[in-house]
């Protein structure tokens, strides 16, 4: 190589290297948080990896833990400068996550509320306040009635369409031993679960109730449509001949997993988790109405927002993640791994996507579902496990309990309201 053809190599070289760390000095890193479910982490894998592929300055790093131990996790880590740039959170815990400070409102020029308003599934606006979104789902929920193939074919019934088909099937299909234990259950049971989201704004609205007022605010249960939803539910574990057990098999979930349950209420997150069971051959249908065709449902999801802790170049990494998975081809990716719906109509009303076996009688579900507007949804939710377990353990009576419940969850309302 001659003198001129060193210089130019070693130019060139020096060149290459000033670009490489004029990359790396660009690069930045940020961390995106969720609780851990198996296809939740494998759909985020993928987007992950689209994102960087796309940005190639940008690494998301991902961090799971345990729905249980999440929120604290989060609320610890925040207000400490550590933890998530970009974090999931129930839709439920908004106020909190709000009142907290732990996340910041989404740039009105990159997520312009009228275009959101006009995109997304009307649902995702309890997300907004005034002119700003404060988060963005990827996907929203339903509940829909899962069965298992096996199981109804042995006993001889088909899936249920109406709630006292329900009950008929249920009590064809559950199995006892000879000490009257239950072996096999007709129907899953259990408020921690999505029961109690069925009994609210399914079973009470279809007793021809409606469990709120006041935009969420006032509670309405306390009824003679509440208690009819009340004694069909509990008929189901301490009627004269039970379909199920609370507690049965410890989750709901885990029972019709392991073939143990022929008929289970679930969200459509659900979907991914029982694709890859061996042997286990299972369908869906629409929650069932009631004898006269009425319908109801009830809508959830989980969003994504940006911290608190995001600043700076890591607050503008933060918005083009946070761009990627609230578009429409992440919401499919959700849809394909996950089950969960997507959070668009262009997305979520394809001809393919409404039709199709799986995922169609939960965006169906959609046309006659409502979201609750919970002020503290775990709280929410233990005040209906509190409800089930003086009844059962205590032997009260239900309007007794009922009336209960819906004292100590106004008193909680408005606690909140109040601040």
């Amino acid at each position: 190589m001659t003198f001129r053809g060193l210089k130019s190599f070693a130019f060139a070289g020096a060149a290459s290297l000033a670009a490489l760390a004029a990359t790396s000095a660009q690069a930045v890193e940020i961390e995106y948080w969720q609780y851990f479910y198996d296809a939740r982490v494998t759909a985020m894998e993928q987007l992950i990896e689209a994102f960087e592929a796309a940005n190639p300055d940008i690494t998301v790093t991902m961090t799971t833990f345990p729905y249980a131990d999440y929120r604290t996790k989060v609320a610890a880590s925040i207000p400490a400068g550590e933890g998530p740039d970009v974090v999931q959170l129930f839709y439920g815990w908004l106020n909190d996550y709000v009142e907290a400070d732990l996340i910041q409102p989404l740039p009105a020029d990159t997520f312009p509320a009228a275009q959101i308003d006009a995109d997304f599934f009307p649902m995702v606006q309890a997300m907004k306040d005034g002119d700003n979104y404060w988060a963005l789902p990827t996907a929203v929920r339903s509940l829909a009635l899962f069965y298992n193939e096996r199981l109804l074919d042995e006993a001889g019934v088909e899936p249920p369409a109406t709630l006292e088909e329900l009950m008929t099937v249920a009590a064809a299909t559950t199995k006892v031993d000879g000490a009257g234990n239950l072996t096999q259950v007709g129907l899953t049971a259990g408020m921690t679960a999505q029961d109690h989201h069925w009994w609210r704004e399914g079973l009470v609205r279809q007793m021809g109730g409606e469990p709120y007022l006041d935009d969420y605010k006032t509670v309405n249960y306390d009824s003679e449509a509440g208690l009819d939803a009340l004694n069909f539910y509990t008929n189901l574990f301490m009627g004269e001949n039970p379909v199920t057990a609370i507690g049965f098999m410890d989750e709901p979930q885990a029972a019709f997993k392991a073939g143990r349950a022929a008929l289970h209420i679930d969200g459509s997150f659900r979907i991914g988790s029982l694709a890859g069971i061996r042997g286990l051959k299972w369908g869906v249908t629409e929650l069932p109405a009631t004898a006269d065709g009425t319908r109801s449902n009830y809508s959830s999801y989980w969003v994504n927002a940006i911290t608190t802790k995001a600043e700076g170049e890591k607050y503008d990494a933060a918005v083009k993640f946070m761009e990627y998975i609230t578009s429409d081809e992440a919401m499919q990716v959700w849809l394909d791994v996950v089950g969960e719906l997507p959070a668009k109509p262009s997305v979520g009303m394809t001809d393919e996507n409404a039709n199709d076996p799986v995922f169609g009688p939960f965006i169906r579900g959609l046309e006659y579902a409502h979201t609750t507007k919970f002020a503290d949804e775990s709280g929410q939710r233990q005040l209906m496990v509190e409800m089930i377990e003086r009844i059962q353990l205590e032997d009260m009576d239900p309007a007794e309990s009922l009336a209960i419940a819906a004292k100590a969850e106004q008193a909680l309302l408005d606690e909140y309201y109040a601040k």
